[in-house]
């Protein structure tokens, strides 16, 4: 059988840098010729960035975008890439279609274009728009009609853009043209536990299509959003051929025996899930026979490690490609900031991240103490400004008692971290978790404020697991852990008042965070809820303090999705409404 030589490109691109990215395509097709591949594929919208939100529907980078496409094509002839097929995601503009009421403005496509001999041979736009979760395609997106099947060596090979794959539609009009490669150019978030649903769907539709299929995913971290990687090679009976590791750049070649193109096509007039089908010979001829290199299978990460990769990834893309160097913020001693420092650390190095430890009057010794050993743990900056007397003067004026005093003492470390952010260009973090925002336990122009929030999408119970992995795997790497044992073990405190817990105000947290998931991440009602057997006036309880609490979650930085229902993307509630659970 004919031999094809593929390579996926699992890159990290930037939203709005075309050139930046088209750099990173010529660097990989490059690799690729060295390493004797016949056919690089490049993730969904790898020129632009992915996603481009409401940027996808401006006139001036749809024009770019088109005018980069064709520019890329020469420019990789002319750098010595031209006998390789490149498909390469990109903005383009469906022709003749006028504004008007359901069509986005100007008419954006997400296309792919297939290069090969400086030329652009073939564009396809993407069919099913992503409109669940925190796809909004939809509202950005004019969609396609058109699966390409593209010959290369003698090889029939099919297309399909993302969400394609998960409806019915490419993998049947690969099986209708006989197409031996179905490949699918992907932008797909992650999520925790999302990279065995992948293999499960890469491998039904591998059999649907009777075909080998190949499936390319962005990396890096976008706003809200993390890109795992994940490349994945998979035949028909479900033999996993090649698979990429997760989070990290990579160029993934796998040698692929595969059938010899046919004549057979469907008759212009059959469409397969909506797509009518496209045929373009590249080269007809098989490419000389060669020696298969061997294949990386790179081995899955623990859930743990996934979930703490993607918030290190999120963290560090959202600082360096906003332009920032470092960060800062508000380190308690407590596990969600020291938790925060952590992940810091891993993403930036120490020596950009800064603590500031801002005791009040009831903060206790074990506290700053904890503080000071996570700073010589790491290496990290921690500069101590008490507020106490910053407080007294506040109060002089002020007289606050309550939740008010207590408010007070938050808003007041704020305001010295956004000034401390103003003087030296740090970046300010936001350390609250999960649990904390569900219910509004935060105090808003307090802890609340912030740039980014790290562990925004992490549960409480959660913020303890992960705390944990990190040490258990500082020690088996010879390191010394860098979390302190007595703030994992310690009851949490907001420490606003004398002898406050975390408890005082919230329910246990093992107890809170499964109605949490109940509620929050899979949408039940009350009833619902209790029905799984939680204590009805817990339930209650809880989804008031979720119901009322929208106004300060509308309010909060953005953070890394690592669940499968977020606050921000994925969950929207109208602030003002006046639906109640009956319990």
């Amino acid at each position: 059988m004919p031999q094809l030589r593929l390579a996926l490109a699992q890159v990290n691109a930037t939203v709005g840098d075309l050139v930046g990215n088209a750099d990173l395509v010529v660097e990989h097709c490059k690799a690729a010729v060295d390493q004797g591949v016949h056919l690089v594929v490049f993730p969904e919208m790898m020129l632009t960035g992915y996603p481009l939100e409401d940027l996808a529907m401006r006139l001036s980078l749809i024009e770019a975008s088109k005018a980069g496409i064709e520019a890329l094509a020469v420019r990789l002839k002319d750098e010595g890439c031209g006998d390789l097929v490149a498909m390469v995601g990109y903005l383009d503009q469906k022709p003749d279609v006028l504004d008007a009421p359901g069509i986005p403005k100007n008419a954006p496509q997400n296309n792919v274009a297939v290069i090969h001999d400086g030329a652009i041979v073939a564009r396809q736009a993407k069919h099913h728009l992503w409109n669940y979760g925190v796809g909004d395609e939809i509202r950005n997106f004019v969609a396609g009609d058109t699966i390409n099947v593209v010959q290369i060596g003698g090889i029939d090979v099919a297309l399909a853009i993302c969400e394609d794959l998960w409806r019915d539609g490419p993998s049947a009009a690969a099986k209708a043209a006989d197409a031996a490669l179905l490949v699918v150019p992907n932008g797909s978030p992650y999520e925790a536990d999302k990279d065995d649903v992948r293999l499960a769907l890469c491998a039904r539709r591998a059999a649907e299509g009777d075909c080998v299929l190949a499936y390319v995913n962005l990396v890096g971290g976008q706003d809200e959003l993390v890109f795992d990687g994940d490349s994945i090679v998979v035949d028909a009976s479900g033999t996993v051929l090649g698979r990429s590791g997760q989070f990290d750049p990579e160029l993934l070649v796998v040698d692929l025996e595969l059938p010899a193109a046919t004549a057979t096509m469907p008759s212009d007039d059959e469409r397969f899930g909506g797509l009518k089908i496209k045929r373009t010979i590249i080269t007809s001829e098989p490419f000389a026979a060669y020696e298969p290199l061997p294949t990386a299978q790179a081995e899955r990460l623990s859930r743990n490690e996934e979930i703490y990769t993607a918030l290190v990834t999120g963290l560090r893309d959202y600082v360096h490609k906003n332009g920032f160097q470092s960060v800062l913020f508000g380190m308690s001693g407590g596990i969600d900031s020291t938790l925060v420092a952590a992940i810091a650390v891993d993403a930036l190095g120490p020596e950009n991240v800064n603590g500031i430890s801002n005791p009040s009057a009831w903060s206790s010794e074990h506290s700053k103490s904890d503080a000071a050993e996570m700073a010589k743990r790491t290496g990290l900056s921690l500069d101590t400004i008490p507020i106490a007397p910053i407080f007294d003067s506040y109060q002089e004026s002020l007289h606050l008692t309550g939740l008010a005093e207590e408010n007070l003492q938050a808003r007041i470390r704020a305001v010295i971290w956004m000034g401390l952010s103003n003087q030296h260009g740090h970046l300010v973090l936001a350390c609250g978790n999960k649990s904390e925002l569900a219910t509004g336990y935060s105090t808003i122009y307090g802890d609340a404020v912030g740039a980014y929030a790290p562990i925004k999408d992490v549960p409480k119970t959660l913020v303890w697991e992960l705390a944990r992995w990190r040490n258990e795997i500082a020690v088996e790497r010879g390191e010394t852990p860098p979390i302190p044992e007595a703030t994992i073990s310690k009851p949490p405190s907001a420490e606003l008042r004398p002898g406050q817990l975390d408890s005082d105000s919230l329910p246990p947290y093992d107890l809170l965070d499964a109605v949490l998931d109940a509620y929050v991440e899979r949408d039940l009602g009350s009833a619902a809820v209790i029905a799984e057997g939680h204590d009805p006036a817990l339930v209650h309880r809880v989804v008031t303090l979720v119901d009322r609490a929208e106004y300060k979650r509308r309010q909060y930085p953005p953070g890394p999705k690592v669940s499968r229902r977020n606050f921000g993307r994925d969950r929207r509630v109208p602030i003002t409404h006046r639906w109640r659970e009956d319990v």
